[in-house]
Order: C-alpha cells, then structure tokens, then sequence
C-alpha cells in the first residue's frame, strides 16, 4: 500500500511541475501544500522524481509509471521497498553494475539507447568521454566545500562529529553525500564555501600577482572572486553582474569571507559601458560566461527534457557579444580566464576560436575539466592573453 501511495505522489508531482521552474524549487511548495507528508514521504517523492528526470529524453513513448521503473533500476546501488513492491525481479538485479543493467533494460525494451538520455552527443566538446558522460546522469553527484584556509581541523572534527562520511580531495577541496545538511552542522559559515570540485579547479588557471587589479566580469554570488583572493588577498577586485539582487548575495558572501575592499559594479555586458569603465585596464579577467548549463545537469536533470537545441546557438551569440566588451579593458599581455559549466563545443571551443580568430587573442591553456568521472559538474575553462 506504501508503495502505492509513493506512486500516486510521484504521479501528483509530474502533472502539477510547471516545465519552466526549477524542480529544486518546485518540490519545497509541493511538500508546503502537502503538510501530511513526513519526512520519509518528502525524501522518496524527491528521489522518485529526480531519478524520472535522470532517464532523460530515452523511451519517450512509455507511460510515465514504467519510465520511473526503468530510471529505479539505473539509478538505484540498493534495493528499496518501492522497486521491491512493482519490480521484485528487477530489485534483484539493482546490485549489477551500469553495463549489466543497460543490457537488461535493452532486452526488454529495444527501444531504449544510451545516448537517448542525453541526445546530443554530437555537440558535445573534444575530449568528453560519451559514454561515462551519459552515464553519469544515472549517479547524484557530491556535496563539494572548500575550507578556507586554517580550518581544516575545525571543518574535519565537526563532520566527525555530526558522523558525515566525507573524504579528503585535496587542496581544501572535501566531499561529501549530496543533501548533507551544513546549516544544521556548522555555527561558523566562513569556515567554508559551498563549490563544486570543478569549479574549484579553474583556481589553477588564475594566476593572480600581488597588487593585480582583477575584474570578475560575471560575478554571480562571487564563487570565483571568493577563489582569486584565497590565491592572492593583496588584489584589486571588481566585480559586476547583470542582476542587483544576485550581488546583494555576492556582498553577503565577501562579509563572512572577510573581503571589504571591491567594487561593485552593475552591468549589461551586451553593451559598451565606456562610462562606467572608463580608463579601467585589468591584469586579469574572469569570464564565467553565461550557457546552457548543460554540465550540471547531473544536479538539474529536469534541464535534459526542457532544453532545445536552438538555446545553445543563442548562447554562442550571447557570448560573442559580451566577449569584445570585456576584453577591450584587458592591459597587454593580460590573461582571461573564459569558464563555462557547459559540455557543449559551440558554448566552448568555438568561443575560444571566435576570440583567437577574431579578437586576435593568444590561447594558453585550455581543458574540459571532466567532472563526470567523480561525481561532480562538468566544465570548459581556457586561459587567453592580449597581444
């Protein structure tokens, strides 16, 4: 009869989420509207629903019910009491490894094809290992936090102590199982900053001299900014972004760091803003550029059944308007860093060839950093210079 019911609120879920609004902010006013539901209810609706999402565009033709069995089988290491209760003979087999249960899932239904979840492999950046790539929407990625620098023990003994199995990255980078709650945790928010293990990665693409002067063109809630002055606190930070409200977070963060010295900058990157930038020249520039978001899908996989094809051609205009606007106020010789959390070539390879060819940059570096192989975001980072 649980199982049953769990069905019915997974069924409820499906029709009432609007395509266009995030699940993760969809379910919390789900659950608001549905005060009856325990906790247990809340976590096997979401796991139910996020697996769904995490079959992606494959078997389009099933009923809904029989697609989240299918999702179940792929999604799930251990067996549980819903798959047990509509399955038993699948249930059986949730211990098998990614390849043994494709095999089963294609034996019953020849439909079904690995690229189906995703189908656009083709567009998708030199390098990217298809296969795990596309398997790696079947696996929730990790929790990632970076300590700041002189808390690793504080940070290490409270999730001990809290009983949090986490493990040590490396270079301040932890760990740990998505859904693990720091705000019940941890009194002491500077002790760390929530950041993906790739994001955390393009530090090394940085690097930042005393006394620079750094634009981070688009800041967001300054997750990067955050990055640049662990590596180098002596610098010159300005920070902008399209969205007020979006910096306002962005001043909240730099208070818990410590960061009081930036400015602050409101800014439509799209348009030549000479007035407020005037005689402005960088010795360094981020650009996390705006994109599909398509190597982060691993955390949204409802992104998979909402996106058109089209959305990456509108990002690559996007960004090649932005781009000659940020990169006129490099000095000589001065590096970008151009990031995306994009797995697509034309949000990717082909902005770093529009600003070499086109701009007359000179490319560095560049790298995919795939976190598809540890449970994290996949993401595009390229350093350029000015010539």
């Amino acid at each position: 009869m649980k199982a049953i019911n769990q069905l019915k609120t997974f069924q409820r879920i499906l029709d009432e989420y609007p395509a266009d609004t995030p699940l993760g902010k969809f379910l919390p006013g789900f659950y608001r509207q549905n005060k009856q539901m325990g906790s247990t209810d809340r976590r096997v609706a979401g796991r139910l629903v996020y697996n769904y999402f995490r079959l992606g565009r494959a078997l389009p033709n099933l009923p809904a019910d029989e697609r989240l069995m299918v999702a179940e089988l792929l999604c799930n290491t251990h067996t549980n009491s819903f798959l047990q209760h509509f399955k038993p003979e699948w249930a059986a087999c949730v211990g098998f490894t990614i390849d043994e249960k494709i095999s089963l899932i294609k034996s019953i239904y020849p439909d079904f094809k690995l690229e189906g979840v995703f189908p656009w492999v083709a567009q998708l950046s030199n390098g990217i290992d298809r296969d795990a790539f596309l398997k790696s929407f079947f696996i929730q990625p990790d929790l990632y936090i970076r300590v700041s620098k002189g808390f690793e023990a504080q940070v290490k003994a409270e999730l001990n102590k809290a009983q949090v199995i986490f493990k040590d990255e490396g270079n301040g980078c932890l760990s740990l199982p998505n859904g693990t709650r720091l705000d019940a945790i941890f009194s002491k928010k500077h002790w760390f900053e929530v950041q993906d293990y790739s994001s955390q990665q393009t530090a090394q693409f940085f690097k930042p001299h005393k006394w620079d002067s750094w634009w981070d063109a688009c800041a967001a809630s300054g997750g990067k900014s955050l990055l640049l002055h662990s590596l180098q606190p002596d610098i010159k930070l300005v920070v902008s972004d399209i969205r007020e409200s979006i910096l306002s977070n962005l001043d909240e963060r730099f208070q818990q760091a410590g960061i009081l010295k930036y400015q602050k900058k409101l800014l439509d990157l799209t348009e030549s803003n000479e007035q407020l930038l005037y005689n402005y020249e960088f010795d360094g520039i981020i650009l996390d550029a705006p994109c599909s978001g398509s190597g982060t899908w691993g955390r949204t996989p409802e992104m998979i059944s909402q996106f058109d094809q089209h959305r990456t051609d509108f990002f690559k205009r996007l960004q090649q308007s932005i781009i000659p606007n940020v990169t006129k106020h490099l000095k000589p010789g001065a590096p970008i860093i151009y990031i995306t959390c994009s797995a697509f070539k034309a949000e990717n390879e082909d902005a770093v060839d529009f600003m070499v060819n086109e701009l007359g940059l000179k490319l560095e570096e560049t790298q995919v950093l795939k976190g598809y192989e540890r449970k994290a975001d996949t993401m595009f980072v390229a350093r350029l210079t000015s010539k």
